[in-house]
């Protein structure tokens, strides 16, 4: 871990040094985030080293969301305490279910009082932005074992909640437990009953839903939220970000890239490195370039997943230099007459109905 720690601030050092060249000052920078893995594992001493790099070579902006992802059992009062000290902000634990028998399936070692603890001892630590992540249309799952779940995690009073469909990944003993049918395939009627009736209870508690799969404490009669994830919507606009560190993506200066996956390969790198051309890094595995084609079908794509915002005409031509009518006049009108899309003339959104078949509404404009 210490190894990996000089290597991240080494990166964070190379690429804040390369965006200076470029481009004559720090960037600025308004999130952070430490993905998983598990980022509560690594000791509070090596996050010391990674925020020096960061504070050194970046300008952070003074209300900075700098967030740390965790897995409940994982962390301490004491920990947190640390963290809170060093300057994280956010805190999003993976809770995943409240069954026992639910978390073994989903390889989790922790139990839901484990998860009542961790939020304790962070509101004890003075964080007061937690997200809570739970997967639904999990094998065996029920709707009323879907519904447990969801009051008991509402009953620890987050500002923000992630529901996911389970996705069977590629390599993964879940999925090939379901094709070799030792568990049955995940049923889509069932998983839209929980979506749909997960999104009434949320609105009920004073959630607005923001994304398909994110809702945030705010005004629901404003449709407005102050705990919206500001990292993840810098995603779902469609706006750059750095990915720093083993197996980190990234996107900026039209260039989509990923750095080396196993952290022995992404250290070795480092040893005697030496800068490259801004955003890269050299951890670099693979770069795309992205041609007008894609970057106008990942802005329909990635914006019709906020719900509420969606993707507005005005912005777009101020990207692209066209209009969504011009650019996409068929696609709105089909999508519209099917009933997933909503178009004003100013701003397009997808409609209830859109939120279960986002798939079939993005694939229109990739």
């Amino acid at each position: 871990m210490p190894a990996y720690a000089r290597a991240l601030a080494a990166e964070v050092q190379l690429v804040g040094k390369a965006y200076v060249a470029a481009h004559g000052q720090p960037a600025r920078v308004h999130t952070i985030f430490f993905g998983g893995g598990t980022p509560s594992l690594l000791p509070l001493e090596a996050y010391t080293e990674i925020f020096n790099a960061l504070r050194g070579h970046f300008a952070l902006t003074p209300d900075c969301e700098i967030t740390m992802e965790a897995n409940p059992g994982t962390v301490s009062r004491a920990y947190l305490e640390g963290a809170r000290a060093l300057g994280f902000n956010r805190l999003s634990f993976g809770v995943q279910s409240s069954h026992p028998h639910e978390l073994r399936l989903l390889d989790r070692l922790h139990l839901f009082g484990d998860v009542a603890q961790a939020v304790s001892w962070a509101r004890a630590a003075g964080f007061d932005n937690l997200n809570l992540d739970v997967i639904f249309g999990i094998p065996h799952q029920t709707l009323g074992m879907w519904q447990a779940t969801v009051h008991r995690i509402l009953g620890l009073g987050p500002e923000h909640i992630s529901a996911y469909a389970l996705s069977l990944e590629h390599g993964t003993p879940m999925r090939a437990w379901v094709y070799k049918g030792l568990l049955p395939m995940p049923d889509p009627d069932l998983a839209a009953e929980m979506y749909e009736w997960a999104s009434e209870i949320f609105e009920k508690h004073g959630f607005v839903q923001y994304e398909i799969s994110n809702w945030a404490k705010g005004d629901g009669r404003r449709q407005t939220t102050d705990f919206a994830c500001r990292h993840n919507l810098q995603y779902w606009r469609n706006q750059p970000y750095l990915g720093l560190g083993a197996g980190a993506h990234g996107y900026a200066e039209n260039t989509r890239y990923s750095n080396v996956l196993a952290p022995a390969a992404y250290i070795q790198r480092f040893e005697n490195a030496e800068a490259r051309p801004f955003p890269l890094s050299p951890a670099l595995a693979q770069k795309t370039v992205l041609t007008e084609k894609d970057e106008l079908g990942e802005t329909m794509m990635m914006g019709l997943r906020l719900v509420q915002e969606g993707v507005a005409d005005s912005d777009f031509e101020r990207r692209f230099g066209v209009r969504l009518a011009e650019k996409y006049p068929q696609e709105l009108k089909t999508l519209a007459a099917r009933g997933l899309l909503e178009w004003n003339g100013e701003c397009v959104r997808l409609t209830k109905a859109g939120r279960l078949l986002g798939n079939q509404v993005f694939r229109e404009f990739i």
